[in-house]
């Protein structure tokens, strides 16, 4: 263990530890502009200059010099401080005096760092250089003229994004950085890019002009966009969002977060409920609470147990579905269901329907298989770290399903079970590979398990998982991939059907025939909602989505950044999310709702308080205590569940960019549709033409 003198500190610091690092370590603040700690060393901005005695007679850039034993090192001498106002004069001779103008001030690392590290004038008369900009597509703003080539973003996109889509031409002052053939950015984590830069070259075209940093109230909460729970910042000004950054935490999704969760903002503004609304005459009129409440209870005690069905969606939070399940049970019904895609997963075993091995456990796994799912378009920011997994080498990572690009070294095997049963009875090469390797993991995705033959393919995956030891006492490396925010928390509540209950299929196909004839929907729109007869539908959401249109009664309710919500990620991690914002008109927090339904329907839930609430979902799954926590899990013994099919593995999403009603509201998010229908649309024409 090195150990070194900084500023007459003497610290101790891990081999290969960079002078830069050990600094920051002793509590020394270092300048810097090209230095990422998540991405490679580049050492091209030299602005974090330092001083080493017995070294070379002039500074060190201390992001690439490593830290050696019984080195002394200064950062505020004399020469440090005359260098760094010399590299500070050379990035400011070109830059344009945009700061009024631009969307980078207030939080821009360039104007901080000149205000610290720079001097009260220029010595600069000449003309400054002119870059053209680049369209980097719907979501990224350029200003190249502002460019001072940290490469941060080039760096970004290939070592963390997976995608060679940014990179350098010329050299010296005609150095620009630009996208490959002139198109447009079509990683799905593009717009961390904007939080890279350290300058306002790159920002955020949708936020464009909309807000200074400081007029932002700013709330730090959980995203639902996926199922991998990342930790997010909502800045808002007054009851309307103008934009969602990440927060940094390690265990979730170190410091990026897709697009989708960055640019959704704008569709939680568009095609809002914010009142009740009853149909009469085939059409919805708008209504009051009493009438609302009312009409429900009226229906609810008119169904017989049997005859009424509960389905929670995707973007549910823990407290609105522990108290849909309460009033179910209350109520006597069996019919309840958190699986609106069908998928076969039971809450029998929690370990069978966890991320076990958590997202930084694949930092460890040395072979993957991926069942049915596709990362890259499931979970973006996972596949974040499968791709650096990748480029760490010594590692092997296979597919079944339909060939997919997930930015990173993976052989399809096959489309479907038969080859999951060929790697199970040992014919398959890549089974060996799986058993040579000393952490295997597999993935299993909801284009796996949503088919008739689901509870077969997951009880071969975990025998596989078992026999090419994925699980052991030192290692679990089975996992399960959700698209759902909602689904783990449901799972964990219960939210399945009872003793005799229909599942999802069930309950629509009692719809069509006439045995269901009332459906509550808690934010259910990702079903064939046609199927549904002439049963009374209530919905329950915050947009007017497929749910909405086909709703006989709409109670509105929160979206995620109005309401204080619980949710557990695919690792079973409990996250808690806080209020941006309250929801427009006579929308209400979804759990109030069903509190007040309750007790117009005559069985009134035991909870007036979300503490109480809160209390109620622990004792229904005490690991919801251990907030921010993943409490580990096994999986349970492979029970008979029936043949596989023979049927290929499906995506189970059709379009990143529009998996839920918030999305489909987003005209954001239309264009990146559009963009990326489009750019796959080109690329069959050209394999067509090859």
């Amino acid at each position: 263990m090195p150990k070194l003198t900084i500023d007459g500190i003497e610290i101790e610091v891990e081999p290969g530890t960079s002078l830069l690092q050990a600094c920051e370590a002793a509590g020394k603040e270092i300048p810097r502009f090209c230095y990422h700690e998540r991405l490679s060393i580049a050492g091209n901005c030299r602005m974090c200059l330092i001083e080493v005695e017995g070294g070379p007679p002039k500074p060190v850039a201390s992001c690439a010099m490593p830290a050696a034993d019984k080195m002394v090192v200064h950062t505020d001498t004399p020469m440090v401080r005359k260098a760094r106002e010399g590299v500070m004069e050379f990035l400011l001779a070109n830059h344009p005096l945009d700061c009024p103008i631009c969307d980078q001030g207030g939080e821009c690392d360039l104007q901080d760092q000149a205000m610290g590290y720079g001097v009260s004038g220029s010595r600069y008369f000449e003309n400054k250089r002119a870059v053209e900009d680049k369209n980097m597509g719907p979501l990224i703003k350029t200003v190249m003229t502002r460019c001072i080539h940290c490469t941060r973003c080039v760096r970004f996109t290939t070592e963390i994004a997976g995608v060679s889509e940014l990179g350098a031409t010329g050299r010296g002052e005609d150095m620009e950085i630009t996208t490959y053939l002139e198109q447009a950015v079509l990683s799905e984590l593009s717009g961390n890019v904007i939080d890279l830069c350290p300058v306002g070259a790159l920002t955020s075209k949708p936020y464009a002009f909309s807000a200074r940093p400081w007029e932002l109230t700013k709330t730090e909460s959980i995203d639902v966009m996926d199922a991998v729970g990342s930790n997010i910042r909502v800045d808002a000004r007054g009851a309307e969002v103008m934009r969602i950054l990440p927060v940094t935490n390690d265990d979730v999704n170190e410091e990026w977060i897709s697009d989708k969760t960055r640019f959704i903002w704008d569709g939680l503004k568009r095609q809002r409920l914010d009142t009740p609304y009853i149909r009469e005459g085939g059409k919805l009129r708008p209504a009051s609470w009493a009438q609302a409440l009312s009409l429900a209870a009226q229906k609810i005690k008119a169904a017989p147990p049997a005859a009424m069905a509960a389905i929670a969606g995707d973007l549910a939070c823990a407290e609105s579905m522990m108290a849909l399940k309460d009033l179910w049970d209350r109520l006597g019904s069996p019919h309840l269901d958190c699986r609106q895609d069908g998928a076969k997963l039971g809450a029998a075993s929690r370990g069978d329907y966890l991320f076990n091995s958590t997202f930084a456990g694949i930092e460890q796994a040395d072979a993957l298989l991926l069942i049915g799912c596709n990362p890259r378009r499931e979970a973006a920011v996972l596949n974040a770290r499968i791709v650096q997994r990748a480029r760490a080498g010594h590692f092997s990572a296979a597919s079944i399903g339909a060939p997919m690009d997930v930015n990173f070294p993976c052989q399809n095997l096959g489309a479907g079970p038969r080859t999951l049963q060929d790697l199970l009875d040992g014919r398959h090469p890549f089974a060996a590979t799986l058993q040579a390797a000393k952490r295997p993991m597999l993935i299993v995705g909801m284009g796996a398990l949503a088919r008739a033959d689901g509870a077969a393919i997951l009880a071969a995956a975990k025998k596989l998982a078992r026999n090419v030891g994925a699980i052991s006492t030192e290692w679990n490396g089975f996992n399960m991939l959700h698209n759902a925010a909602a689904r783990v928390a449901g799972l964990d509540l219960g939210l399945l059907p009872g003793a005799g209950g229909l599942d999802v299929a069930g309950m629509l196909e009692g719809a069509k025939s006439g045995a269901i004839s009332l459906v509550y929907l808690l934010g259910a729109d990702e079903l064939d909602l046609s199927q549904t007869g002439k049963a009374f539908v209530i919905y329950q959401g915050h947009h007017g989505d497929a749910g909405a249109h086909r709703a006989d009664l709409v109670l509105p309710g929160a979206a995620y950044t109005e309401k204080s919500g619980t949710y557990v990620n695919s690792e079973g991690r409990v996250q808690i999310g806080a209020r941006a914002g309250f929801p427009p008109g006579e929308a209400r927090e979804d759990w109030t709702i069903l509190r007040a339904l309750s007790e117009s329907a005559g069985h009134k839930l035991p909870y007036d308080s979300l503490a109480a609430l809160r209390a109620r979902m622990i004792e229904a799954a005490p690991h919801f205590r251990h907030v921010g926590a993943v409490q580990a899990a096994t999986p349970g013994a492979p029970a008979a569940a029936g043949s596989m099919g023979d049927a290929a593995f499906v995506s189970a999403i059709r379009d990143f960019y529009l998996t839920n009603p918030i999305a489909r509201a987003s005209s954001i998010m239309a264009e990146c549709s559009a963009l990326a229908a489009r750019h796959s649309l080109s690329l069959n024409q050209k394999d067509q033409a090859q």
